[in-house]
């Protein structure tokens, strides 16, 4: 409930200080968040808002992708900026080389080989790293490192 009243004020903070974009994301949010809580009946918690926040962050890096390649670089640009402010209410991102560290270690001390422990390796690491790394990037690093 912390991070949701850290939203509210932040965006009652933007409404004063003339800052549309961000006035205008976090609201997005919000709705966002609220309508969880409409759907599922349930008052959401802190990390069930982050689940929600990444989630928008995904929808704004797929429309960026899309607006890239349609060429209109200007709407590309606006998805950008709100992804920035997104991304300010979600933890830091794992880096590839933090990632690829912990995948080597998990692969070695289990002793796993061949594209059949692509899963097991994938479990754990999405566990470790819940809310702080795409999971098209964990996948990645584990495929290249265990079929290399």
């Amino acid at each position: 409930m912390e991070l949701q009243k850290r939203i509210t004020n932040d965006m009652q903070a933007a409404m004063r200080s003339g800052d549309r974009v961000r006035r205008d994301t976090l609201r997005l949010v919000l709705a966002a968040v609220k309508q969880v809580e409409v759907d599922q009946l349930i008052t959401l918690d802190d990390q069930q808002i982050l689940t929600v926040l990444q989630k928008e962050a995904k929808k704004r890096q797929e429309a960026i992708a899309d607006f890239c390649t349609a060429g209109r670089s200007g709407d590309a640009d606006g998805e950008r900026a709100e992804l920035l402010i997104i991304q300010e209410y979600l933890p830091a991102q794992a880096t590839k080389e933090e990632i690829n560290t912990r995948a080597t270690a998990i692969i070695n001390e289990q002793g796993l080989h061949g594209p059949r422990a692509i899963g097991p390796v994938m479990k754990q690491l999405m566990g470790e790293f819940e809310g702080r790394a795409d999971g098209r990037m964990v996948n990645q690093v584990v495929r290249e490192l265990l079929t290399a």
